[in-house]
């Protein structure tokens, strides 16, 4: 390796670092802001809750309280994170697929959003009230703090990150890395993995892995279909590309 190829290597290196030091910088912010007002947030998501949290130590409140801070400081950073991964990227990449990089930057934020949503809205209800149906009666409901949010953390935070799939897919299209054809191919592949990622996030019943694997195997799908769409799309354009030539 050359020293020129070397210096190249150092400076993306240290390019790399102070991109990572930036979105930290965010994420430290953002969390101490969080935590300024954890109290309101943590009150608001216990509201309707028809039973008492308790506390078995003077620490697991603290643990609760850190763990809603950096869910919220997590959120709130990833379109800053984003932005600082598209100016590391930016220089390698083509002015077409610059265009296409940016414009899909506000959707990874916003299905975050809605993989949460669907988490803490649809899913954990269904599965909470399913789990304590179980009870029937013939046992006293006790819940501590800090297991209640831990479970509802497994059931909202990992759909942030798969609900991002169509927009991660039709990128990696767009860039020519996959097409639809491939995807169909690996499809069983993809379904056993899904599956498992449903296990390992949710409790251990039946119900709660059938209400997970179903929205990500759809996802899957819808991924497939949009994949499809950009292919169709890109193809299209060069097609008319060769023809005006």
């Amino acid at each position: 390796m050359s020293e020129k190829q070397n210096m190249s290597a150092i400076q993306h290196l240290e390019e790399l670092r102070r991109r990572i030091i930036i979105t930290l910088a965010f994420f430290i912010v953002f969390l101490l802001v969080a935590f300024l007002y954890v109290q309101d947030i943590y009150h608001y998501l216990v509201r309707d809750l028809p039973f008492k949290l308790a506390l078995l130590g003077p620490t697991d409140i603290l643990v609760v309280y850190l763990t809603i801070a950096t869910v919220m400081a997590i959120a709130a950073t990833l379109p800053f994170a984003a932005s600082q991964l598209w100016l590391f990227v930016k220089p390698a990449l083509t002015q077409k697929e610059r265009q296409i990089a940016l414009a899909y930057i506000p959707a990874l934020f916003l299905l975050f959003l809605g993989g949460i949503s669907f988490g803490y809205f649809i899913l954990f209800p269904l599965v909470l009230k399913f789990l304590m149906s179980l009870s029937d009666d013939m046992f006293a409901t006790f819940f501590t703090t800090e297991k209640y949010f831990r479970f509802l953390l497994h059931m909202t935070l990992p759909f942030g990150f798969l609900f991002e799939m169509p927009a991660v897919v039709m990128f990696l299209t767009s860039l020519g890395l996959i097409n639809p054809h491939r995807l169909q191919k690996v499809r069983k592949y993809a379904y056993f993995l899904l599956i498992i990622v449903s296990i390992v996030i949710t409790p251990p019943d039946f119900l709660s892995d059938v209400l997970v694997t179903i929205p990500l195997l759809l996802l899957y799908e819808v991924s497939i279909i949009l994949s499809k769409i950009v292919y169709r799309k890109k193809f299209q354009v060069k097609e008319n590309t060769s023809h005006s030539f």
